[in-house]
């Protein structure tokens, strides 16, 4: 496993960018993607086409850079994607091509208005634009019983967002925890609730994500808001604070994944982070500590979906499959170092001969244990009725 490659990947994977709201023509799309208008929205009945996945051997995936196991010697060879095609004899056109959610949600979604294929049978997309997707209609439901996997080993926690009751259009690739990271040895104290981030010794170097997707619900966790069924006054009050903070010269700036940069050089203390870049920030620096804070913290995923009209939905279908083996599982989560969304891949890897991948098997960050399972959730989505008054105000407290 290369560690250099997997450090690198989840700084890139994880970048904050304007919500689609702030982005002129995108927004436009997105906007009017959001609403479900007719012109957008697809029927049930018009979503697939004829599957030629038994006569064609072969399907299309899209996904993020560097966000699957590679050789050491060989960047470009993919060892369970190579031995999936070995066992199956499905080809897999493995794409690295999806950098930012918002961008490619306007690269694909005119064929998909349109009714026509994408080009792409299998693709990766965070919950928060997944839900978009499903609303509209670009997507198609899978078989379950073709992914006996799935059905058995989808972690709990996972199986029932509120945009995919069941998660019948949508299964999760990895998982991560919106958390709280910081500097032990600097601060010279615990951090243990969102509150403490308001502290008087904090003044000045904390920083919060910008996204409005990725930074709400723990703020509204640390005020006891049930994050399942927010509503819009627990959104405002959010804001508020936030406000208050900013005036108060809290809150040093309002980052994308550069919070990495801050707290590995002692600028900031302490910020909102993600679990999984923070595995990697402790191989270098052990002072720095991931908390799930008391009141608790957002679950989130990004997505395995199949796309409107895919050619090769029974292949995809597989291959969703195939990554729920708890040894396939194993062999993912030992090189992403995110939170794996099947939770008997943890037997699999405390067999390990290797030490350090063995010692992954009680990484809470990577397998929470009960304690902090207790404690996370899966954020109720904004929905396109909310989002553009949300993103403005959000965005003008940000600086976006």
């Amino acid at each position: 496993m290369s560690q250099t490659s997997t450090r690198t990947s989840a700084l890139s994977r994880r970048s904050v960018l304007a919500v689609l709201a702030a982005l002129g023509g995108t927004a436009a799309l997105g906007v009017l993607a959001g609403c479900g208008v007719p012109a957008a929205y697809v029927r049930p009945g018009d979503r697939a086409v004829a599957d030629e996945s038994a006569a064609d051997k072969k399907l299309t995936w899209a996904n993020w850079p560097l966000y699957i196991d590679t050789d050491d010697d060989d960047p470009g060879r993919r060892p369970t994607l190579r031995a999936f095609e070995k066992r199956t004899g499905i080809s897999v056109d493995y794409v690295e091509e999806i950098n930012d959610n918002d961008e490619f949600f306007g690269k694909i979604s005119p064929a998909l208005t349109n009714h026509q294929s994408t080009g792409r049978d299998l693709i990766v997309i965070s919950d928060w634009m997944c839900a978009r997707y499903v609303r509209l209609g670009w997507v198609q439901e899978m078989d379950r019983a073709r992914q006996p996997n799935v059905a058995h080993h989808l972690d709990p926690l996972l199986r029932s967002p509120a945009f995919d009751p069941g998660r019948r259009f949508t299964v999760p690739w990895q998982s991560g925890i919106t958390g709280i990271a910081y500097n032990h040895r600097k601060l010279g104290r615990e951090i243990r609730a969102v509150s403490d981030l308001w502290a008087k010794d904090l003044k000045g170097r904390v920083t919060l994500l910008s996204g409005l997707d990725e930074s709400f619900a723990l703020l509204m966790q640390g005020n006891g808001v049930d994050v399942t069924r927010w509503t819009a006054d627990d959104f405002h009050r959010v804001c508020d604070q936030v406000e208050r903070e900013v005036h108060r010269g809290q809150i040093r700036r309002f980052t994308g994944n550069d919070y990495t940069k801050d707290l590995v050089s002692g600028d900031v203390l302490a910020c909102q982070a993600y679990s999984g870049d923070v595995i990697q920030l402790q191989a270098d620096n052990p002072d720095i500590r991931f908390v799930v804070p008391e009141e608790g913290a957002e679950l989130w995923s990004d997505s395995l979906m199949i796309p409107d009209r895919a050619r090769h939905k029974a292949n995809a279908e597989r291959l969703v499959d195939y990554y729920y083996d708890p040894e396939v599982a194993a062999r993912l989560a030992a090189w992403v170092n995110y939170v794996c969304p099947v939770p008997a891949a943890r037997e699999v890897l405390a067999r390990a001969r290797d030490r350090d991948t063995a010692a992954l098997a009680d990484n809470p960050l990577v397998f929470p244990d009960g304690t902090m399972r207790e404690r996370l959730a899966v954020a109720r989505d904004i929905t396109s009725a909310e989002r553009t008054e949300f993103a403005r105000r959000w965005n003008r407290i940000a600086g976006l």
